[in-house]
């Protein structure tokens, strides 16, 4: 039995898999349950339950000690549970202070592909302005602050004036101290799309993906010159388009050409991220079994996600109409309105730095979400293969996105003069001479004391959900109203579904993504069984 808003139903609850797994703590979780009742799943949630009360994670199928579920579809579901880890508690404050030992980033020096992109990447630095930010987004006194930190409030007055330069020590014990800074902003995978020469879109499916076949619906395609498409759940987040076989007219036989092109779109990629987290695997070690198959990168799109609010895109979009700032490329676009929310692209393809108001397009899609705005790297080709090289060469992925964010966009408090805008050093004169906008200095510097993380969020059939609630429920509420919903509850239960039905419905219930291993046993009292991306991270923890 379990209560779900408030009404008891005769369900069990039945784990069905993370949906949600990240580099960073976080107390509170997202997992997929599903309600049972007589061997059959009625329905699932994505709930948010508590790390602390879960302790490790069940297997997949077994039942979850959930007592009662509350929310809704739009604001999101919580889940309470009637059991609790003391051992994961005591380790809670442990584990933060792990979580912010933060390394040295370095200096970039020189990127691979100079004629592309430029020779040197500037590496922010924390202002006397960013600190004062921080403050007054914490809400906090001078005094407050220093008592915080164990520090003179002398010494929090001469950072703020700029007399004494902040030191990383100062940050990262910040960060400690203030834990909800390290929530602020993220960094994943947002589009990821691989070419794979000598491989059939079967292949990819079965040895680079290592997802069951079965869960794939194939279809006709021509698209990007390819003749077949094999979309999970029917879906176009996780699909590889290739050519589909066929037969010589003259021999009869049937003849394969090789050569294939797999997609990760937005959700398909957090789908994408339970396979590799049942697998034992990070986006690291994919991206090297990729090339093992001679994948080459067609299309990266690295996120940065602002959860806390920190950009106004009102101020951004006012920045650019005012002239300022300052881009590497000289091309940009606005699109949108305050009401439904601002994009400004700047640069073109093969590289784009997109910002614009999440929080906004996904209520206009009927989704709720907690990040408030997200900056956008967009990559193409070879520039998206020179970002995994220094990933590969250098193991900071993170630190190597803001330094790029920093070196090639930048904005001001302040217009700038048409005379340095065509002087030369254009950009070092700018940040020697004209104010920066408080709140992008931040994000930029902020931003390099976060954690790669990876967040999947649950698989949908928004299709065929949109179109019930729009077309079906009202002639349903109807039915029910005049009698007639017993005959519809069982025409519903006695009716026959097509091949790529049940396909669809297996994908969906029975949450495919955690197919891909057939156990899954996260302990999170043991910090070696965190998602970690860094090779460094990965040695020091195991």
């Amino acid at each position: 039995m379990i209560t779900i808003n408030h009404e008891l139903k005769a369900y069990t609850p039945i784990f069905l898999g993370t949906t949600q797994h990240s580099l960073r703590l976080s107390l509170n979780i997202l997992i997929m349950v599903g309600m049972q009742l007589h061997d059959e799943m009625i329905e699932t949630y994505n709930v948010t339950v508590s790390a602390i009360a879960l302790g490790q994670l069940p297997n997949i199928g077994s039942e979850i000690a959930i007592d009662e579920i509350t929310g809704s579809e739009l604001a999101g579901f919580t889940a309470k549970i009637h059991q609790s880890s003391a051992p994961r508690q005591n380790t809670v404050s442990t584990e933060l202070e792990n979580l912010i030992d933060i390394k040295n980033v370095g200096r970039y020096q020189l990127l691979k592909g100079q004629n592309n992109m430029t020779q040197t990447l500037n590496v922010p630095e924390l202002s006397n302005n960013n600190l004062l930010l921080i403050r007054q987004l914490l809400g906090v006194t001078q005094q407050e602050l220093a008592t915080a930190m164990g520090i003179n409030r002398k010494t929090i007055n001469r950072f703020e004036t700029g007399e004494q330069k902040i030191s990383d020590k100062f940050i990262n014990k910040l960060i400690t101290v203030y834990p909800q800074l390290a929530e602020a902003i993220e960094v994943q995978f947002d589009w990821v799309s691989l070419t794979f020469p000598d491989l059939t879109s079967k292949q990819v499916i079965t040895d680079v993906l290592r997802i069951q076949e079965n869960l794939f619906l194939e279809r006709q395609t021509s698209q990007n010159f390819y003749t077949r498409e094999m979309a999970f759940a029917g879906e176009k987040n996780i699909y590889i388009q290739d050519f589909a076989p066929v037969k010589n007219p003259e021999t009869q036989t049937v003849e394969q050409k090789f050569g294939t092109t797999l997609y990760l779109t937005g959700k398909g990629t957090r789908l994408f991220e339970k396979a590799l987290l049942e697998q034992n695997m990070t986006w690291h070690d994919f991206f090297e079994k990729a090339r093992q198959y001679r994948g080459h990168l067609t299309r990266l799109d690295i996120a940065i996600n602002d959860k806390w609010g920190l950009l106004n895109m009102n101020d951004l979009v006012k920045a650019v109409q005012e002239k300022r700032f300052w881009g590497k490329s000289k091309s940009y676009a606005v699109h949108g309105n305050v009401d439904d929310g601002w994009t400004v692209n700047f640069g073109k393809s093969p590289f784009v730095i997109r910002a614009y108001d999440k929080h906004k397009e996904q209520a206009s899609k009927g989704y709720d979400t907690d990040i408030q705005n997200r900056v956008e790297l967009e990559l193409h080709g070879d520039r998206a293969e020179q970002v995994i090289d220094h990933w590969f060469e250098h193991d900071d992925l993170v630190g190597f996105t803001f330094d790029m964010l920093h070196t090639y966009l930048w904005f001001t408090n302040e217009s700038i003069d048409d005379k340095i805008l065509k002087g030369a050093m254009v950009r070092e004169t700018i940040e020697s001479n004209v104010e920066p906008m408080p709140a992008w200095s931040l994000l930029t510097v902020l931003g390099h004391k976060m954690k790669f993380i990876r967040q999947p969020k649950e698989q949908s059939v928004a299709r065929i959900e949109k179109w019930v609630l729009e077309s079906v429920v009202p002639s349903l509420a109807v039915l029910k109203k005049t009698g007639y919903w017993p005959e519809v509850i069982e025409a519903m239960n006695s009716a026959e579904l097509s091949a790529e039905q049940q396909k669809l419905v297996k994908a969906t219930m029975m949450n495919a993504m955690t197919q891909a291993s057939k156990h899954l046993n996260i302990n999170f009292e043991k910090p070696k069984k965190r998602y970690i991306e860094s090779n460094e991270q990965k040695k020091r923890t195991y």
